[in-house]
C-alpha cells in the first residue's frame, strides 16, 4: 500500500505541475488533451467550417469543446462516451458503451443521413495494470473505431485515433494504410513522454470498391 501511495502522490504532483494542465485551467478547457488535438489539427489542417465531426471516448469533453470552439456555430459535433459528460453548448452527446450494439445503433440514428468528415477517437479502456490485458482491450476499442469510420466516414474523410504501442499495433496501422491515402504516426508535445500512447492520423479515406 505504501508503494501505491507514493505512486499516487507522484502522479498528483506531476499532474498539477504540468504546464498543459495549468494552461487548460486558465483557458477554461475541460482537459489538457485539448492541446494534443490542437497540435494535430493545426499541423494537418483537419478542421473546416461546416464539418460533421464524431468524437469517440469524449469525456470529459476536452476534444469536443475545442472542436466546437474552432468551428464556431457551423457543422455538427457528436460526442460519445461510457462516462457521463456535462453538457457542452453545440455538442450532441450520447452516453453509453460503444462496445454495445444498441449504442452504436443510437449513434448511427443521431447521424441520420449525414456522412462524417472527421472521426476522432481518444478511447482507452480502464487500465488493469496487466499489460497483455490492457493492450488487448485497447486494440478492441481501436478496431471498433475503425469499423465505425469504415461505415460512416465519407470518401476523402479523415480518422484520428489514439493507439497504444504493443501487440497488434503494427497490424492495425497496416490495416489503416489499406483504407486511407496517407497514414502518419504522431506524438503531440502534450502527450506525456513516459506514455506509450501515440496518435495515428489516417487521411483521405479511399472509395469502397
Amino acid at each position: 500500500m505504501a508503494s501505491r501511495s507514493k505512486s499516487s502522490h507522484r502522479w498528483l504532483q506531476e499532474h498539477f505541475s504540468d504546464p498543459f494542465v495549468k494552461k487548460a485551467k486558465a483557458e477554461g478547457l475541460r482537459s489538457r488533451a485539448a492541446y494534443k488535438l490542437e497540435e494535430l489539427v493545426a499541423r494537418d489542417k483537419l478542421l473546416r467550417p461546416g464539418m460533421v465531426v464524431v468524437d469517440l471516448g469524449a469525456a470529459p469533453g476536452g476534444w469536443s469543446q475545442w472542436v466546437r470552439q474552432a468551428m464556431g456555430d457551423s457543422g455538427r459535433v457528436i460526442a460519445s462516451d461510457i462516462l457521463e459528460m456535462p453538457t457542452l453548448a453545440g455538442v450532441e452527446f450520447l452516453h453509453g458503451d460503444f462496445r454495445e450494439d444498441d449504442v452504436a445503433a443510437a449513434l448511427e440514428q443521431m447521424l441520420g443521413n449525414d456522412r462524417v468528415d472527421l472521426v476522432l477517437s481518444d478511447m482507452a479502456p480502464n487500465m488493469s495494470g496487466v499489460d497483455a490485458v490492457d493492450q488487448a482491450r485497447a486494440m478492441h476499442l481501436s478496431e471498433l473505431a475503425m469499423e465505425f469510420a469504415d461505415q460512416h466516414l465519407k470518401t476523402g474523410g479523415d480518422f484520428l485515433i489514439k493507439l497504444f504501442q504493443g501487440v497488434g499495433f503494427d497490424a492495425y496501422v497496416k490495416e489503416l494504410r489499406g483504407r486511407y491515402n496517407k497514414v502518419s504516426i504522431r506524438k503531440p508535445e502534450a502527450s506525456r513522454k513516459r506514455s506509450n500512447e501515440v496518435y495515428a492520423l489516417a487521411q483521405g479515406k479511399k472509395a469502397v470498391k
